[in-house]
C-alpha cells in the first residue's frame, strides 16, 4: 500500500508547497511512483506545477471530495493530472473552500479524503499531501488519511514557536481518529546560512521537541532560484539541478527513504 505523507504546518510561508513539489520529484528520481495532492483552496501547488487556469479544471480535489460526501460514484483517476517531470497531481482550486463547510454535517467527515483516494492508493509508492496553513477540517482529513507528517519549520524563532500547537493536534488525531499517525520529522526550511540563527533554531527545536520528534539532517536553504523555478511550473531539479536547494531536497528524499527502510526492517524483526 502506498505511503501517505502530509506536509503540514498551520503557519504559512514556511515552504510546505515547495517541499511537497520538490520532495515528490526527488522521490520520483529514485524510481518511486508519486502522487501529489493539493489540499489548499488557494491551489498554490497546482500553480507551482504549471496549471495556471485553475477555474477551468473540471475535476479537482474539491469535486472528488464532494462526490464522496454525496455518496456519488467516486473516480479519483479522473482528477489526476500527469506532470512532465514524472509525477502526478490531484489539483485544487477555490471549490475546495466550500467542502470545508460541507464537511460539518457529513457522515464520517474526518475520513472523506481518505475514502476519496482509497481506490488509487495502491497505484503509488508515495502520496504527498500539501496542507493548507490552518488546522481546519481539510487538514484534519489529511492527517486522518496519512501514515506520517513532515513539518516544515522556517529557520527563525517565531516560526518554531507555534510547533507545540500542531503537535498537540497531531496527538489528538492519533488518539481519536488515526492511531497509526506518526511524525516523520521536522524540516528546517528557508535557512539563511549567512547567520548563526539557523543553528540556534535547530538547537532550540531539538531541546524542546527532540525527545518527541526527529529533526531531519537536511536543511533547505533560502534561495532565489527556488521561487523562480516554481514560477515556471518546473521543480528545482528541472530548473537548476546542481543548486544547493536541489541538493538539499535530494538529501531529504534519501532520509525519507532510509527511514522507511529502517522502519520496515524493525517491523519485520518484530514479526519474527
Amino acid at each position: 500500500m502506498g505511503k501517505v505523507i502530509a506536509i503540514a504546518n498551520q503557519k504559512g510561508g514556511v515552504g510546505k508547497t515547495t517541499t511537497t513539489f520538490s520532495l515528490g520529484v526527488a522521490l520520483s528520481r529514485h524510481g518511486k511512483k508519486v502522487l501529489l495532492i493539493d489540499a489548499d483552496p488557494q491551489g498554490d501547488l497546482t500553480t507551482c506545477m504549471g496549471y495556471y487556469d485553475q477555474d477551468d479544471l473540471q475535476n479537482t480535489l474539491g469535486t472528488l471530495m464532494a462526490d464522496t460526501i454525496c455518496d456519488n460514484e467516486v473516480n479519483a483517476e479522473k482528477s489526476i493530472l500527469h506532470h512532465k517531470e514524472g509525477i502526478d497531481l490531484i489539483p485544487s482550486n477555490l471549490d475546495l473552500s466550500a467542502i470545508e463547510f460541507s464537511l460539518v454535517n457529513a457522515m464520517s467527515r474526518e475520513f472523506t479524503l481518505k475514502n476519496s483516494i482509497k481506490d488509487i492508493r495502491n497505484n503509488y509508492d508515495y502520496i504527498l499531501i500539501d496542507c493548507m496553513p490552518s488546522l481546519g477540517m481539510i487538514t484534519i482529513n489529511a492527517l486522518a488519511s496519512c501514515d506520517e507528517i513532515i513539518i516544515p519549520v522556517q529557520g527563525e524563532f517565531l516560526a518554531a514557536k507555534g510547533m507545540g500547537h500542531l503537535l498537540k493536534t497531531v496527538n489528538r488525531v492519533r488518539k481519536q481518529i488515526n492511531p497509526n499517525l506518526k511524525i516523520g520529522g521536522v524540516l528546517l526550511t528557508l535557512v539563511d546560512n549567512r547567520t548563526n540563527l539557523p543553528k540556534d533554531v535547530r538547537k532550540a527545536v531539538n531541546e524542546n521537541y527532540g525527545q518527541f520528534v526527529k529533526i531531519y539532517n537536511a536543511e533547505i536553504p533560502k534561495a532565489v532560484n527556488s521561487a523562480k523555478s516554481t514560477s515556471t511550473g518546473r521543480s528545482i531539479f528541472e530548473f537548476d539541478k546542481n543548486s544547493p536547494v536541489a541538493n538539499a531536497y535530494e538529501n531529504l528524499a534519501k532520509e525519507v527513504l532510509s527511514n522507511e527502510r529502517e522502519r520496515t526492517k524493525n517491523e519485520t524483526s518484530k514479526v519474527r
